[in-house]
Order: C-alpha cells, then sequence, then structure tokens
C-alpha cells in the first residue's frame, strides 16, 4: 500500500481565498488552520463572532484570517454574509461548507424550517447560490459539502413532510439534511460541469470527536473515543476533497476504515439513494423555492 495522504500533502495555498462555515471549532477550525498555515487567505464564516475572533487569534503569525459574521438559521444573515463578502473579495477558490447542528430537540430555523435541515442544507444552498458567482471564474475552484456516514441509517428526502411538521425523529432528521448535502453536491457538480472551472467535491470526517456531538446519546459519547478519531484527522478527508490537485468533481471523500468510522481520507461511496438524480432534481427545486435563491448554473 503507498503512503497515506495527510495534510503535508496539502499544496501551497499562496494566493488562493478560502471560506470556511463554522470555522471556530472542530473540523471547521483544523481546516481553515491547515489552509491557513499553507499560504490561503482564510475567511472564518461563523455564527458567534466574537467567538470566531478567538478562534482567529489561534492561527499562527503570519497567517491571513479574518471572521465574517453568518446565521446559516436565517436566510437575512446569509444573505447579509454573502453581501460583505461581495464587497470585500475579489474572487473565491474554496467554499467549505462545513458548519452544522446534530440531534437537537426539534426547533425551527427564522424561516420556520426544522434546524437540521435548514441550517446543514438550506443554509449552505443559499450561501453557495449567492457565493457561486465569485467562484466561477476562478479556475480549479471548488465547493465542498459535507457530508455523514448518519446519511446511510435510515435517512429519506420527506418530500411529502420535509421540516417534520407530523412527527420528529431528530436522528432520521439529521440524516435527511446529510444525504440533501450530498444530493446537492452531486447536483451541483452536474451543473458546473459544462463551465469547467469549478468542482462540486463531497466530504465526510467518520466518527470524530468534536462539539458537534453534545445532543448524541450517551452510548454514542460513550464509544465514540473507541470507534472514531480526532477532530485532526475526521478534518483530513475535508482537506483532500478541498486541495488535492486529482480529487475529481463528483467524488466523495472519507476514511477508509471499516464502516468510513476512522481511517485514512480516500474516495469513498454514498448510499444508492444518493445518486438519483430524480431525487437530487426534485431537491434541487424545492431548495431554490424554500431558499428563495437562484443558481447562475442551469
Amino acid at each position: 500500500m503507498g503512503k497515506h495522504w495527510t495534510d503535508r500533502d496539502v499544496p501551497s495555498q499562496q494566493g488562493r481565498v478560502a471560506v470556511v462555515t463554522g470555522a471556530n471549532t472542530g473540523l471547521g477550525f483544523q481546516t481553515a488552520k491547515v489552509l491557513a498555515e499553507c499560504g490561503a487567505t482564510v475567511v472564518l464564516a461563523v455564527r458567534d463572532v466574537e467567538k470566531g475572533k478567538r478562534a482567529a487569534a489561534r492561527f499562527g503569525a503570519g497567517t491571513d484570517v479574518t471572521v465574517q459574521e453568518l446565521d446559516l438559521a436565517s436566510l437575512e444573515s446569509v444573505r447579509a454574509a454573502a453581501a460583505d463578502l461581495h464587497a470585500t473579495l475579489p474572487k473565491i477558490d474554496l467554499l467549505i461548507n462545513n458548519a452544522g447542528v446534530m440531534y437537537p430537540p426539534r426547533q425551527t430555523t427564522r424561516d420556520g424550517f426544522e434546524l437540521q435541515f435548514g441550517t446543514n442544507h438550506l443554509g449552505h444552498f443559499a450561501f453557495t447560490g449567492l457565493l457561486l458567482d465569485l467562484l466561477l471564474p476562478v479556475e480549479g475552484s471548488r465547493v465542498v459539502s459535507l457530508g455523514s456516514v448518519a446519511h446511510r441509517f435510515g435517512a429519506a428526502i420527506h418530500f411529502d413532510d420535509l421540516q417534520w411538521e407530523n412527527s420528529y425523529d431528530r436522528f432520521a432528521a439529521y440524516g435527511q439534511a446529510k444525504l440533501a448535502n450530498l444530493m446537492f453536491a452531486y447536483e451541483l457538480q452536474r451543473r458546473l460541469a459544462r463551465h469547467g472551472t469549478t468542482a462540486s467535491i463531497a466530504a465526510h470526517p467518520g466518527v470524530a470527536r468534536t462539539e458537534l456531538m453534545r445532543n448524541s446519546p450517551a452510548v454514542v459519547r460513550v464509544l465514540a473515543p473507541l470507534s472514531g478519531h480526532s477532530a485532526e484527522r475526521g478534518a483530513l478527508p475535508i482537506l483532500r476533497a478541498a486541495t488535492d490537485l486529482g480529487a475529481l468533481g463528483g467524488q466523495y471523500y472519507g476514511p477508509d476504515g471499516l464502516g468510513g468510522f476512522r481511517g485514512h481520507p480516500e474516495v469513498v461511496t454514498s448510499s444508492p439513494q444518493s445518486y438519483d438524480i430524480a431525487i437530487q432534481q426534485r431537491l434541487w427545486t424545492v431548495s431554490e423555492e424554500l431558499a428563495g435563491v437562484k443558481f447562475p448554473v442551469g
């Protein structure tokens, strides 16, 4: 077996601009930190600006890091953040849609969407659509969307009750949201392919020990140290999807170990239903209507 890919394989990011959502902690922080240390100008797009500033202060000397307020649970905030970035950035090379919520009690976003679907999928869907014009002119630009092993566990896109108003299962709702992230990534790649400049690539961290697990059942929190790995290791599939010169649009990176829980970052496959083009396209149409955002790619 050849050498395993690590963060030391990230090529120089000098001259590149990266926007990372949820970058004040966990996977987002580790991803942003490596990109900045490799020379990228990095924007930490975070809900809590003060936490973002404290995170930025932990970056090494000589790194170029700024903080942008972004609440993915508010389409007004998403639009405001996109407008700010248009005013401050000449281009975007990497958009890494990392932020998310997992397993909360049923709550809604400011726009009335179920929190996990609204934040993890619709918020990032809108954010990507509003920023895509800053990526399309840039050769080699990428959008990285985060999936999860949870997209395999009883997950489906419940078009008859996307917002879980009839009944709520926080685990199934998370699975739906992460399945939607993958379907978005694949459909986006199909639409980007004709432009030839920007690629849409998906990644998942396996089971990474981060703050995201705070709402997990006790048994999951107990088993995570045994079956999972650190945030540093969990960030590697994201970094590979974002920076590996050999990565291709439409690919999905994740740990290569049993169940995808941990291991080395490699190209993996997602569930059969995640590749269903008819469902991808239906979800895209519904998402454009709910988010009120039209993409500049047909």
